[in-house]
């Protein structure tokens, strides 16, 4: 038997040296280990190739996914990963390759690192892979079906995946409450209010392009998490009735999620502390966190630090008057250039000048004498000599290196003056914006806002002691004893370790000890919860997904968690889904990346569950959608009669063509928004940059940012038109359908196959 050796466990040396011994053998390194290097620069990776010299074995890229991004999309960069899979291959071109995944390829941009296949390179109709996806992209979910069955045909492909027979799939709605309702729409109205008062802000604050532009991007960004935060929220009593009808059923439940909230509740235990009166609302900490960080606010001005008056006055410019330049120069007629030159540069470098040819110049710039030079005083701003005597008053003190005229202090004074008037407004704006910043915080911190749905979910069935946790995050707030308040508590105990608490919890639902295991991303990777025939918990798994992967690929590995090889039966699986329209958005991307994980992975885009009646990001999609925003802007007529209107009552449409109009401004479709004149008095005017119209993705997005009437009748109006150009095309004969089953009572064969 060949032994396998873990690279991350060896060191750096040559894996055939004496002092490693490796000269045969299996070497298992995980994704991270390959681009691990050591503080003096070696790297496995060239500590591999070196021990594989004219190596012809085989290298098996298992979970080989971890490298798709090669070849990310524009604006990106590669990733070290795919970069050193790449690497390795062309440094070992003898050895034999195999890409192992159950995701490998949910679109064709993810295969650049698969360059063994001998789809593009020299020999074949691509001469470059970025060719290769050029025409994929041109050719759809068809030409991935093709090239799926191509390879399959050449027998370099090989795909089985585990039958869905018997696992049932439901796509529940979940309607908002009344109370979720109200809470929405003062959130929607919230974040309107907000965007227009950061507007103004940065207008104020003089805030430069490259920052405006980060404030937007961390706004759109904060405002789509904080609504897909809302929509969780609000399937929770869902689950909650969904598992209890489980329970009732003798079924157990898994629940799958992608966020856990950790970093706001970690944010909210080091300012509160570790009790708090109840669980931590993401939401609220989501916006206190981006208001108070990024709100912008005017310079505030610098405190001027002196000791005194002297203190300005030797830190301004010289403030000699002409006049007395005038008579020192007719007082000395021998000065030259060259000495005026040289004894200014003494004179600012010098504070007491002791040579001869200085004394003389040393005279009094009232009376023009020279006498008494010992008792003449120099003015530290403008380096001009007084007699005691001439001065009003006179200086009867005597004076050290700071002392000034009254010229000099009469200018100081309207100095700091004008200064003093300038910081003060300065002031006055920053305090101004300082208090719009501080009554935003307070009202968000007033907003009824609800709390981590992960927290919600555990204690409404029961509490850790019921709840098998498999996630990535390291604590957890917990129910106190007497039901008042909630406690932070790490999730590893005295006999179990932060590393071995996710397998502990797993073991226990496997066990039949808790019958609710909650996963996420982070913590499930790789864990079986199926209905294993060898596990005492052989109990039917009701899989109930509260939020959708944002990935076809993240979706598949989370259905996988309760869908394996030797289980007792199939899993039952739960898709939530509010009835809010901008939710759909989460759902079309996964379902146009499971149509094409299907076609590239089988050659059948059927394959695997099926979402394919939300895949609004497509060819229709992007037609649907600039004929919904020329419509609304009265570019062209709307195909179709906006929900809840008639066509008997134009007025209707007029009216629900400026509500969508003023929507879309909310939320930033529309820019430069201003209200029209005269005829267009009634009208919203403004532009649609073009590549926000054909940006299905980014509408979807900003949809959840408007109240859920107005929100699900534009994304009623937008299926709508959606509908009618894929009705149109079908009818055309014009619509890709893919691989079709032609179903007959009798098939006969005409003619021999040519």
């Amino acid at each position: 038997p060949f032994v396998v050796h873990a690279l991350n466990k060896l060191p750096y040396s040559k894996l055939d040296s004496k002092s490693v011994g490796i000269r045969e053998g299996v070497v298992f390194l995980t994704y991270n280990s390959l681009i691990a290097s050591s503080e003096k620069g070696r790297s496995r990776l060239h500590q591999l190739v070196q021990w594989c010299s004219n190596f012809d074995g085989l290298i098996i890229f298992d979970e080989c996914h971890k490298a798709k991004n090669l070849v990310p999309e524009a604006g990106s960069q590669p990733t070290k990963t795919g970069e050193a899979v790449l690497d390795i291959q062309a440094r070992l071109p003898e050895a034999r390759v195999i890409y192992c995944s159950a995701t490998g390829a949910s679109e064709p941009r993810n295969m650049g690192y698969m360059i063994r296949l001998g789809l593009w390179g020299p020999g074949t109709s691509f001469a470059e892979f970025n060719d290769f996806l050029a025409t994929m992209d041109k050719g759809g979910v068809g030409a991935l079906e093709l090239v799926a069955m191509d390879m399959k045909a050449r027998g370099m492909y090989v795909c089985r995946t585990l039958s869905y027979k018997g696992a049932e799939f439901e796509i529940v709605e979940v309607p908002l409450d009344s109370k979720m309702t109200d809470m929405y729409e003062k959130s929607a109205a919230f974040w309107a209010e907000l965007r227009v008062e950061l507007l103004s802000a940065a207008t104020f604050s003089g805030m430069e392009k490259s920052a405006s532009s980060q404030l937007w991007r961390l706004y759109w960004s904060s405002h789509q998490r904080f609504f897909q935060h809302i929509c969780m929220s609000a399937k929770v009593p869902a689950v909650i009735k969904l598992a209890s009808q489980a329970f009732m059923e003798d079924k157990c439940v898994v629940i799958g999620l992608q966020s856990t909230g950790e970093a706001r509740t970690e944010e909210a235990v080091s300012k509160y502390g570790i009790e708090l009166d109840d669980f931590v609302s993401g939401p609220r900490e989501l916006l206190l966190k981006f208001v108070e960080e990024n709100y912008p606010l005017p310079a505030m001005p610098e405190p001027v630090a002196v000791d005194g008056l002297e203190e300005i006055q030797r830190k301004r410019p010289s403030a000699t008057s002409e006049t007395s330049l005038a008579r020192r120069a007719r007082k000395v007629p021998k000065w030259n250039a060259e000495s005026e030159d040289e004894s200014e540069w003494q004179s600012e470098t010098d504070t007491e000048p002791d040579t001869e040819s200085d004394d003389e110049f040393q005279i009094c710039t009232i009376c023009n004498s020279g006498e008494d030079r010992k008792k003449l005083l120099q003015c530290s701003c403008c380096h001009h000599y007084f007699h005691s005597s001439c001065l009003v008053p006179p200086v009867v003190e005597e004076s050290g290196k700071d002392w000034s005229c009254d010229s000099c202090k009469e200018k100081t004074t309207e100095y700091l003056r004008a200064k003093e008037v300038y910081d003060k407004e300065l002031q006055q704006r920053y305090d101004g914006a300082l208090e719009r910043k501080v009554k935003i915080l307070n009202l968000i911190k007033s907003l009824d806002l609800p709390n981590n749905p992960l927290d919600d979910i555990i204690d409404q069935l029961g509490g850790p002691d019921k709840v098998s946790e498999i996630t990535g995050r390291r604590g957890m707030l917990v129910r106190s004893a007497g039901g008042k308040g909630v406690v932070y508590h790490t999730r590893n105990t005295k006999d179990v370790t932060m590393e071995m608490v996710n397998m502990h919890e797993k073991q226990l639902f496997m066990d039949g000890k808790k019958l609710v295991a909650i996963i996420s991303e982070a913590g499930s990777a790789g864990v079986s919860l199926q209905a294993d025939r060898r596990a005492l918990n052989q109990k039917r798994r009701v899989h109930i997904t509260l939020e959708l992967p944002w990935s076809a690929e993240r979706a598949i590995q989370q259905f996988g968690r309760t869908h394996r090889s030797n289980q007792a039966s199939a899993p039952e699986y739960r898709l939530l889904f509010t009835n809010l329209g901008g939710e759909r958005r989460f759902a079309s991307i996964v379902a146009k990346r499971l149509e094409s994980l299907g076609a590239l992975t089988q050659g059948d885009r059927r394959a695997g569950p099926s979402l394919s009646a939300y895949n609004y990001d497509s060819s229709y999609g992007k037609k649907a959608l600039v004929m919904l925003y020329k419509g609304l802007m009265e570019q062209e007529p709307l195909p179709v009669v906006p929900p809840g209107c008639s066509s008997e009552k134009p007025e209707t449409i007029d009216d629900f063509t400026l509500k969508g109009r003023a929507a879309l401004v909310s939320v930033g479709i529309i820019r430069d928004s201003i209200l029209g004149n005269g005829k267009d008095s009634a009208r919203i005017l403004g532009r649609i940059v073009d590549s926000d119209m054909h940006d299905v993705g980014r509408f979807l997005n900003r949809l959840l940012g408007l109240p859920p009437d107005i929100q699900n009748r534009l994304f009623e109006l937008f299926t709508s038109i959606f509908d009618l150009y894929i009705r149109n095309a079908r009818l055309e004969g014009n619509l890709d359908s893919g691989i079709v089953d032609m179903k007959a009572s009798t098939i006969e064969m005409q003619n021999a196959p040519k």
